[in-house]
């Protein structure tokens, strides 16, 4: 029933105070943020594509890795290569750029299948609009879904994970949220696509964490998880448990449930205050711990399966406090 103890962190938050840590060198690379990561008890690795990935050699890589003992969980696409990307990337309007960015993420699952991974994720904030009037609602969708399933048959052995946010960059999403998600999901009809569940982004989408795993599991595969904590306003990236930890206890119960068995990845701006990335990050992988650990006892706990069948939610708070709060 335990969420294995993998644990993958925001790689560029390692460059935050660069200068003190790396005295008289500017030039930080991939394998300096993955050396300074471990030392925050970080043993997975998300790599950005293609900007992780500038100036190294592959195999090089691979023997960082486990040299580290550090698990490539998968690689992120970003769409930064090409300046028209900022009025999207599979929906832009000039079909040449659409044809790019699909080309690029085809480059992606070729790295990423060379280095025996087979997870990549699609974080599509580029793609959405901001104005009324601006966009032909079908068309969008239409040549999403169109390189969604031309990039799901390129390789089927890679799995496709759809991050959804609802905004920003753009002021809406496409797929802002998780019903949404889903409904692409279903319609580009492949078995290997499902869904990165990023905690500040469901609560930012107004919606209940654990509820939206549940339909995930229901309808797709969640592919991954990125934890960390806010405000429900924008995306926060705080220290996970640190504004809502009840719900983060949820969530994990329904992983549990759902035999989730991939890293967690601490999606935290630490550079949003100054904190030092490795103090951030491992406390991050305590306070998991600590929250993993309760919600172990709650995961079949019949007292609160009692109260839940029952809708009770005096009684489901009463027995939660007595294992959160001792």
């Amino acid at each position: 029933m335990n969420i294995l103890d993998k644990f993958a962190a925001r790689l560029n938050s390692f460059k935050i105070g660069y200068r003190d840590y790396w005295p008289g060198k500017n030039d930080i690379n991939t394998f300096d943020l993955l050396t300074r990561a471990s030392k925050a008890g970080i043993n997975a690795a998300d790599l950005n594509f293609p900007d992780h990935f500038e100036n190294i050699k592959l195999q090089e890589l691979n023997e960082t890795l486990k040299q580290l003992n550090i698990h490539l969980n998968g690689l992120a696409m970003r769409y930064y290569s090409e300046e028209k990307f900022k009025l999207g990337a599979f929906t832009n309007p000039e079909k040449e750029i659409r044809r790019k960015a699909i080309e690029e993420t085809k480059k992606g699952i070729d790295v990423l299948s060379e280095l025996n991974g087979d997870l990549l994720t699609l974080w599509m904030g580029q793609d959405g609009f901001d104005y009324s009037f601006q966009a032909d609602y079908r068309q969008l969708w239409d040549w999403t879904i169109d390189a969604l399933r031309e990039i799901t048959s390129y390789n089927p052995k890679i799995k496709i994970a759809l991050e959804y946010k609802p905004n920003e960059p753009r002021s809406f999403s496409l797929m802002p949220d998780v019903s949404t998600t889903l409904m692409a999901i279903k319609e580009v009809g492949k078995k290997n696509i499902g869904v990165v569940l990023d905690f500040a982004h469901v609560l930012y989408a107004d919606e209940m964490p654990a509820y939206s795993a549940n339909l995930i599991g229901r309808y797709s595969e969640i592919l991954g998880v990125h934890l960390n904590d806010g405000y429900g306003k924008w995306d926060n990236g705080l220290m996970i448990g640190s504004v809502h930890p009840i719900q983060i206890i949820e969530l994990l119960v329904e992983l549990k449930k759902l035999n989730y068995k991939r890293a967690i990845y601490f999606d935290t701006f630490p550079d949003h205050s100054g904190l030092d990335p490795i103090k951030e990050s491992s406390t991050n992988i305590k306070t998991f711990k600590k929250l993993n650990k309760i919600a172990d006892k709650l995961t079949n706990n019949p007292d609160l399966n009692d109260a839940i069948s029952n809708q009770n939610a005096s009684k489901s708070f009463n027995i939660i406090q007595e294992y959160l709060f001792k």
